[in-house]
């Protein structure tokens, strides 16, 4: 993205920065020796092993011996000037017969050593006789083992689990042949995207649609992982697209591999790598994806080593070592990274019956159950080395956003039995409203960010998604205030849908404001970007599962259209700059939660409601669904709710 600050802004999508090329290909071109010079330097080692080994040798027989303990032997001694008949007695075998024998086994040493060295010498010989394509094959065919080795040892199975009922993988086929055409439509906008990637950026995290090549940004560190496979693979499950599915998995089996010195985001790899391959887990049932999934998350455990558990935001996948970024008032964690990890977390738990990713998420609870919140609201930064809160900012959009989704989702995927979680949903909502909500002077309902005790009169795209939370929580509410959230999810739908409404391109902008006579609509320049994101869209979907009312297929369908219209290009998808501008400039980035959410979404839109039915299925801050575990199946304890 080509956003001027190349800063995360959110829990549910930190912006991508350009880092360039991978720093793994240079390093190794600027450390190449040739492999002659190496053999040559391991050969000169060995031999100065072998000579150190011969000349300094310490002189045993200056040492006890190591026999039974005791320093001398009594052996009979035959008395032979009477005829060797009888036993005069014993003789000291002792010091003398000791020397000879130790001498000995010095020269065995000394000769063995010899033979060794010029076994040595003859095999490096005929190294050095090899060219250099043969000894480069003979390189890569002893990595290729070790690799191997290390393959087999973390691939070790994992613990048989009952798998949770699976509703409606396979299935939402609209009768309507309108919304059957529009549906299809979407589905081949996902294979456009696809076959670029595939084509251009096949193994990169991301695609530069128009450059047709690879692409990636610092939340995924300097390593290929392939991050728009990942995070694509259930969409095409749904979708059908089986041959696209296979072949992401195919590249996983093969290449996904998590032991690289690179530094990620904890938050963005959980939600879209341990989401992402959970998902297909549990669509698809097949092991690869559980195994990668435990794999990840176990090198993700180290950035919990902080003195409050709180983890860290980064995290180096090799060395474990984690930090937060610069910017995020005075080192902080941020709330919506910190609080985005208990959906996929609980499922590990689950899946490995190991219960150490279960205890790291309801510490990260306990933890903001004892802290005291000004006006109930959750500040967006605590520090983890102190325990405190940062600058007293908080947000339903960029930084906030998804720990109140989660809460409300920890709740559902329990079958509403984590009762802690929906009390903790139900206080910070209505603490959200009573400070952060607000209708304009034109009427549209929207979200402020409270900073310092000031409202804010903005709204972020990011905070769109919160219209499909407030009706996704409505069933549960205290009060009976059911069709109150529903009709508050409304209100939001519609401000978004504004948002969208008046600007050229009808796509949304990055935040809009509520200020003077300006409503819903961006105010700075570098706010009137849109990069294929899709939390509108997530908001319509919700809305038309609750309520069925055709406007938001309606609002669905002037998306896709303007996406399609404004954003397709030959080599794939790209977000624009301006959404005011007739002819807007392209940021050159094919997202990978275009096709993990802002696709899915529109496709759900114009399925029926028995596909992935809300009932059985919670979807992550990255749209990948993940079953509801019902008590009977769940083997977690920690929280009383799940007893």
């Amino acid at each position: 993205m080509t956003t001027p600050a190349l800063l995360p802004l959110s829990g549910r999508r930190l912006p991508p920065l350009n880092l360039g090329a991978s720093a793994f290909p240079h390093h190794r071109a600027t450390l190449r020796l040739s492999e002659k010079f190496i053999l040559l330097l391991i050969l000169s080692a060995f031999i100065t092993l072998c000579f150190g080994a011969f000349f300094f040798l310490p002189d045993s027989s200056k040492h006890k011996r190591f026999d039974l303990g005791l320093e001398d032997v009594l052996i009979p001694h035959v008395d032979t000037s009477k005829g060797g008949k009888n036993l005069g007695g014993f003789l000291i075998h002792g010091q003398g017969h000791d020397e000879h024998r130790h001498r000995e086994e010095e020269e065995r040493l000394r000769n063995k050593i010899r033979a060794d060295h010029e076994k040595a010498l003859e095999e490096a010989k005929e190294k050095l006789k090899k060219s250099r394509d043969e000894i480069q094959a003979e390189i890569q065919t002893e990595k290729n083992k070790v690799v191997q080795e290390l393959k087999k040892k973390d691939s070790k199975p994992l613990p048989p689990v009952p798998l949770p009922n699976l509703i409606g993988i396979n299935s939402g086929e609209p009768s309507d042949p309108d919304i059957r055409e529009k549906r299809n439509k979407i589905k081949e906008m996902m294979k456009h995207a696809w076959d670029n990637y595939r084509q251009y950026g096949w193994g990169h995290n991301e695609l530069k649609p128009i450059a047709r090549k690879g692409h990636s940004t610092n939340i995924f560190g300097n390593s290929q992982m392939g991050a728009t496979i990942v995070d694509a693979l259930d969409t095409l499950y749904i979708m059908g697209l089986h041959d696209e599915f296979r072949e992401g998995q195919e590249w996983i089996d093969k290449n996904l591999d998590f032991s690289v010195n690179s530094e990620v985001s904890v938050f963005e790899v959980n939600i879209r790598f341990i989401g992402g391959l959970l998902a297909a887990y549990y669509l698809s049932g097949q092991e690869v994806f559980k195994i990668k999934a435990v794999q990840l998350a176990g090198k993700l455990l180290p950035a919990f080593n902080t003195p409050t558990g709180i983890p860290w935001a980064m995290v180096n996948l090799k060395s474990g070592v984690g930090r937060n970024w610069g910017w995020a008032s005075a080192g902080s964690s941020i709330l919506a990274e910190f609080g985005t990890l208990h959906m996929e977390f609980v499922h590990l738990s689950y899946l490995t019956g190991d219960p150490v990713y279960y205890n790291k998420v309801m510490h990260i609870r306990k933890l903001l159950q004892k802290m005291d919140r000004p006006n109930g609201l959750y500040p967006n930064y605590l520090n983890p080395r102190t325990g405190r809160w940062g600058q007293h900012h908080t947000s339903v959009g960029g930084l906030g956003d998804s720990f109140y989704e989660y809460l409300l989702k920890a709740w559902l995927m329990s079958d509403k039995m984590d009762t802690e979680a929906r009390k903790m949903y139900d206080d910070a909502i209505e603490a959200i409203e009573k400070h952060l909500i607000r209708k304009s002077n034109g009427g549209l309902t929207f979200i402020g960010e409270w900073k310092n005790g000031h409202l804010e009169r903005k709204m972020g795209h990011l905070t769109c998604f919160a219209g499909g939370m407030f009706a996704l929580g409505a069933d549960g509410s205290r009060d009976d205030k059911a069709g109150h959230y529903l009709q508050l999810g409304a209100e939001i739908a519609h401000t978004c849908h504004e948002s969208y409404d008046r600007t050229t391109l009808k796509l949304g902008p990055e935040a809009f404001k509520f200020d003077g006579g300006v409503e819903a609509v961006a105010v700075r320049q570098n706010e009137k970007y849109y990069i294929l994101r899709p939390e509108v869209i997530e908001t319509y979907w919700y809305m038309w599962r609750f309520t069925h009312d055709p406007k938001y297929r309606q609002w669905g369908w002037e998306a896709t259209q303007a996406i399609d219209k404004y954003c397709r290009v030959s080599g794939g998808f790209s977000g624009v700059k301006d959404v005011y501008s007739s002819s807007p400039t392209y940021d050159d980035v094919q997202q990978s939660f275009f096709l993990a959410e802002t696709l899915k979404y529109l496709y759900l839109l114009f399925s029926n409601d028995d596909l992935l039915p809300l009932d059985n299925w919670v979807f992550n801050t990255e749209a990948h669904p993940l079953p509801v575990l019902h008590l009977a199946n769940t083997t977690l304890s920690g929280n009383p709710a799940y007893r």
